[in-house]
């Protein structure tokens, strides 16, 4: 299981990035974690919530009740135009590091 500080520092690029499939509720957003990590990485509503209310707060998301296909109210997140234009940042940031990490990582080890 990745540390706190790595799931910390990912949940905003992860949140971002999952709203760009479409518009989404804090269960099905937890849910679609768990599925893309497989099952690695476990958030609560006490982790997701306070990051979604910081994205809304920040202009990077919008938010508004519906009906959802069960009948039930739920509050749905969308990105905004602003929140698009952090993904691309977010993006370029963590491929940067990924990239740079791939490199060191599968480099055969130096002998000391």
């Amino acid at each position: 299981m990745p540390t706190r500080e790595l799931i910390a520092a990912s949940s905003t690029p992860l949140v971002l990035s999952i709203l760009a499939e479409g518009d989404n509720y804090g269960y099905a957003i937890i849910q679609r974690v768990l599925e893309l990590t497989s099952e690695e990485v476990k958030w609560t509503e006490g982790m997701l919530y306070p990051v979604l209310h910081r994205l809304e707060r920040d202009g990077q998301i919008s938010s508004e009740w519906r009906q959802s296909d069960s009948g039930r109210e739920r509050r749905y997140y969308r990105l905004t135009p602003r929140g698009r234009r952090d993904l691309k940042s977010h993006r370029a940031d963590w491929l940067l590091i990924h990239n740079a990490l791939g490199q060191l990582w599968n480099r055969p080890p130096v002998s000391t």
